[in-house]
């Protein structure tokens, strides 16, 4: 992608770029880590309705971000920011992991994935419920060009209840190492400060801001 093409891609001097999900939970926690930049207009994948998902076949997250940020940059013809994100639980040898979102089938409910994972735990107590979420974030140009990939992680534990209403997915399960309180419990704010998505987020606005300094920079030599 040329220098010129990647600032055409501004309206009013912001970039377009699209948040590559349908879940409204992920969608609201990327925008949420994301809000301060002013030189970038946030898209949703929900004003895309025709749009159909696209099947994660890469056997990491890293494969499935970078596969679900191509395919939705060069289908929209925009920037597109794309998260995959899993749940490890080292007593299920790492499961449910790449597989989390289908977990229990492809149309189970979370509610349905967190009471299936509770359920092969349920004879295992402390340390043996260790277990940590991953990250990876994957940011595409409009030509579908790869132009970051950031991962983050956070380990912890499995509870043996779901407690809170915060958050989504395995999120009332999950309790995050030095906390009591299960991801759902915590607030927004303290949850971002020390989650998988929230670390691979922050690496990947460094991004962001870093190359459309040199974009600018460039453009103004230019």
């Amino acid at each position: 992608m040329s220098r010129t093409s990647a600032l055409a891609k501004r309206l009013g001097g912001e970039l377009q770029l699209l948040i590559a999900t349908k879940n409204p939970g992920k969608s609201e926690e990327l925008r949420a880590l994301l809000y301060s930049l002013p030189e970038i207009n946030l898209h949703s994948l929900l004003e895309f309705p025709a749009i159909e998902a696209v099947d994660e076949t890469g056997s990491s997250y890293s494969e499935n971000a970078i596969l679900k940020a191509r395919f939705y940059s060069t289908i929209t013809g925009m920037w597109a920011m794309a998260d995959d994100s899993g749940l490890e639980v080292d007593a299920l040898d790492g499961a449910p992991g790449v597989r989390s979102a289908r977990y229990a089938g492809k149309d189970a409910t979370d509610m349905d994935r967190v009471r299936l994972l509770l359920a092969r735990l349920s004879e295992l107590k402390g340390a043996a419920r260790r277990a940590r979420f991953r990250s990876a974030v994957a940011v595409a140009d409009e030509n579908g060009r790869i132009l970051n990939v950031a991962e983050g992680s956070c380990e912890g534990t499995i509870a043996f209840e779901p407690r809170g209403h915060n958050g989504f997915g395995y999120d009332p399960i999950f309790v995050p190492s030095g906390y009591n309180n299960t991801f759902a419990e915590l607030p927004a704010e303290v949850k971002d400060s020390i989650s998988h998505r929230g670390k691979a987020l922050r690496l990947t606005r460094d991004f962001l801001i870093g190359y459309l300094a040199e974009l600018d920079r460039s453009s103004g030599a230019s």
